[in-house]
């Protein structure tokens, strides 16, 4: 192996020993040569003399011999490459040296020494040459022996520090460099002295003794070199600086790193001191994030520049330092930040334009006004030493202003971290602003659905009731769900709870136009089957005109696939009748606290068309509590991403509503509590009713035939009743209203009757028959003989109506009790 590696470095070698030689005549006419030059170049041993030279060369170094040979002339000789042309007409590469003769009589000869480069890498220049060009050499360059000390360097290597060559000579890398990560690379060169294998493009990144306050990064590359035998003798070594573009794939790193953390959430505080956290420590030692007081109200920021700064207050949302517990920050997170006028902080955040001080006065006030506890220090004392100022800004207006400081980090911030702070904070005011208006729009969606969803439980005996609403506060946004409690007529309630498909103000919009529906629905006293198939029509409706684009009312887009779950229950009977359009059923909890979830049709949501909807009946004992509920209660997933496993909901709801014994309020709060998060992904509303039950000593019923003689014993029977309830009071004017009503009923339907008394908040008189026409109130003239009847129930009672049932209808009427009964 070492035979080939000596053989290599001979055929690369340009050796006067074994060059051609070639003597010419002035017009370049071979005079004689050497005997291994006809061999060069495929010729016999004299074949060339004669020949001109110009004749021996390619064409394009055949053109050059002129400048060449006047060259020489001038500088006493010439080296260079030249290709010559070999007999079979391949090219040939040579190393020509050419040296002028001045024989005497004064002709002029040349003598020309040529070597073939043929498979040879270059040049074989002196030592001096070399010499000169690694000196000249802009990159580090130095020589290690097998000790690692320094036999020879070239001038560049200065500028990385530890002086002349003349200093390193001898001397080890750790003797001149104390502060670098010696061992590191002294470890690399030690493995390149036993392995042979270069290491090319090592980063090391540290601090020069000649720039102590300067973090610098370079790049080294290891050689090892060898005698001719093959045997290590050093390393060689160059070293670049990379400073720059160390720094370069420093910023990207940030703002990628930036752009991953900051804006996570929609919400503005959170933001803002995502701001902070992102910038420290990489970029500065302490950074401040004060915005506009608009900003955490989602109000939009004024477009001009701010005239007087004092007048509109900022706000701390974020600060971040490298020393543990912020003690450089002068205000506290939500604090009022306030800055002294024409300082700083105002004027960029009056202008718009960023500032950099890259050498605080120590000495100088901090800029802070109104500190809790009349606090008063230097930038000396908190130790800051350079500093740069950010507005804040997103479409052209100013949200506020973001300050860095250095205070451990020795170096001063320069134009490129004025440049990447822009960048930074440019990037996260799109952030910023995307949470204002989020939190515009939740704000408005809130209030809007609070002013839609029902304030209060309205006066009736039927239930107890208590509500608890937790809305989703994630990306998720705002959802459409609602629940209401419906007087109805002859003491019934409706119960009802819904969730509308779409979010944020749409979806309360939608919402609000259901509950107004489903309230106008309910006074029709239509059984729950038939109210969600009318809500279901209009849902339909909506959809076909905001799909022809003939102007659907709001939300009208956003009620498909609309669940809603409506229930009526009557204190009277204790029965509850309720149906479903693709929402769960109730929990019930008996008064013995068992929990059943009823067998409920579960029919098509609205909207969607399909299948019925069809009831369910079910006799509810005094005391028993229904929980209407939306699926955001009970939304329950085994994995992040899956589908909610409504069968593991429902076990939660019923653990939870047989673990606690409490009076409803606090039971629903204490239920939405265990099973809803502080900031869910889906709205979630809990409507429990616990019914009560109206007596039988306050009802009274009577089965009477279709026959006009019975008016007038309806009269006496309720004249009785009122008296054994000590309504005397109320008795001219009831029996007038049972007569009207007795009186229509057999005129207009025929079959048995049956007249019913209930005394709750009101004195309620129904009168039911099996006919199924429908009465209309008329104003009667004065010439007519009747008509007067439901005008005269109208003008005396509270309010009047009729409803429908399977066998007839029943024809009801409210009077107002003076006073409570005992």
């Amino acid at each position: 192996m070492r035979e080939e590696r000596d053989r290599t470095r001979r055929q690369a070698a340009f050796d006067v020993a074994d060059a051609s030689i070639l003597l010419l005549d002035a017009g370049g006419v071979v005079l004689s040569c050497s005997g291994n030059t006809g061999q060069l170049l495929g010729y016999p041993q004299d074949g060339l003399v004669g020949s001109s030279v110009t004749s021996l060369l390619t064409d394009e170094d055949a053109a050059r011999l002129p400048a060449v040979t006047e060259r020489c002339r001038q500088d006493g000789g010439w080296s260079g490459l030249l290709s010559a042309r070999h007999r079979d007409g391949r090219p040939v590469r040579l190393m020509v040296r050419m040296i002028p003769v001045q024989e005497t009589g004064g002709c002029a000869r040349w003598i020309v020494l040529a070597g073939d480069m043929t498979g040879a890498q270059g040049w074989d220049m002196s030592r001096h040459l070399l010499e000169r060009i690694a000196s000249q050499s802009p990159m580090g360059i130095a020589v290690v022996d097998t000790d690692l000390r320094y036999v020879w360097s070239n001038t560049a290597l200065e500028k990385f520090g530890g002086g002349p060559p003349q200093r390193r000579l001898g001397r080890r890398l750790g003797d001149i460099q104390p502060d670098l990560d010696v061992q590191a690379i002294e470890a690399r060169m030690r493995r390149v002295l036993e392995t042979g294998e270069p290491v090319i493009g090592y980063e090391h990144v540290g601090r020069l003794r000649a720039a102590p306050h300067r973090e610098a990064a370079h790049s080294m590359s290891f050689i090892r070199l060898e005698d001719d035998h093959g045997h290590p003798v050093g390393v060689y070594y160059t070293v670049t600086d990379i400073t720059d573009r160390y720094r370069a794939r420093q910023r990207l790193a940030l703002l990628d790193r930036a752009a991953e953390h900051i804006g996570r959430t929609l919400d503005v505080v959170q933001t803002g001191q995502e701001l902070a956290d992102s910038a420290v420590p990489e970029l500065a030692d302490f950074v401040a994030v004060d915005l506009l007081e608009s900003m955490l109200k989602g109000a939009e920021p004024a477009h001009r520049p701010l005239d007087d700064p004092e007048v509109v207050p900022l706000r701390r949302v974020g600060h971040q330092s490298v020393r543990p517990g912020n003690p450089e920050a002068v205000v506290e997170i939500g604090g009022v930040a306030r800055y002294h006028a024409g300082s700083p902080p105002v004027e960029c955040l009056t202008s718009g334009k960023s500032w950099r001080e890259e050498r605080l006065d120590p000495l100088a006030r901090e800029w802070a006004t109104d500190i809790p506890g009349g606090r008063a220090a230097t930038f000396l004392d908190l130790g800051l030493h350079s500093v740069m100022i950010v507005p804040i800004r997103a479409r052209g207006i100013t949200l506020g202003i973001t300050t860095f400081f250095r205070r451990q980090t020795q170096e001063q911030f320069e134009a490129d971290d004025l440049s990447l702070a822009e960048e930074f904070v440019a990037r996260a005011a799109v952030c910023l602003d995307n949470a204002r208006r989020y939190t515009r729009e939740r704000d408005a969606a809130l209030v809007l659905q609070r002013n839609l969803l029902p304030h209060g439980a309205p006066d009736q005996e039927a239930v107890d009731v208590a509500t608890c609403y937790r809305p989703a506060d994630e990306l998720t946004g705002l959802a459409g769900d609602w629940f209401d409690l419906i007087p109805l007529s002859s003491t019934r309630v409706a119960l009802v709870v819904g969730e509308v498909v779409g979010h944020g103000i749409e979806g309360a919009a939608a919402m609000g136009r259901l509950r107004t529906a489903v309230q106008t629905l309910a006074d029709l006293d239509l059984p729950p089957d038939e109210v969600l198939a009318h809500l279901d029509d209009l849902i339909c409706r909506g959809a076909r005109e905001a799909a022809s684009g003939q102007g659907a009312p709001a939300g009208g887009a956003h009620t498909v696939g609309t669940s809603c779950l409506y229930a009526v229950y009557d204190p009277v009977s204790g029965d509850c009748v309720m149906a479903s359009a693709g929402h769960l059923p109730p929990a019930i909890l008996a008064p013995d606290g068992t929990v059943t979830f009823p067998e409920l049709p579960l029919g098509p949501a609205l909207g969607v068309g399909g299948l019925p909807f069809e009831c369910a009946e079910f006799n509810l004992p005094e005391g028993s509590v229904l929980a209407l509920h939306t699926d955001g209660l009970v939304a329950t997933h085994a994995h992040e991403g899956t589908v909610p496993d409504a069968e593991a909901g429902r076990e939660r709801l019923r653990r939870a509503l047989e673990a606690h014994h409490l009076p409803l309020d606090n039971l629903c709060r204490t239920i939405v509590d265990d099973l809803v998060p502080s900031q869910p992904h889906d709205d979630a509303a809990l409507l429990m009713a616990r019914t009560r039950r109206i007596g039988a000593d306050r009802v009274a019923s009577w089965e009477l035939p279709a026959d006009p003689a019975v008016v007038a014993q309806a009269r006496q029977m309720t004249t009785r009743q009122l008296a054994a309830w000590s309504l005397e009071e109320l008795t001219f004017t009831m029996e007038l209203i049972v007569s009207e009503l007795v009186t229509n009923a057999i005129r207009h339907a025929s079959g048995p009757l049956r007249l019913r008394l209930i005394m709750e908040r009101a004195l309620i008189c129904e009168v039911s028959d099996t006919g199924s026409s429908a009465p209309h109130l008329r104003h009667p003239r004065t010439t007519d003989e009747g008509g007067r009847g439901l005008f005269l129930v109208s003008q005396l009672t509270r309010r009047w109506g009729t409803r429908y049932t399977t066998s007839g209808k029943i024809i009801w009427a409210e009077q107002p009790l003076t006073e409570s009964p005992a």
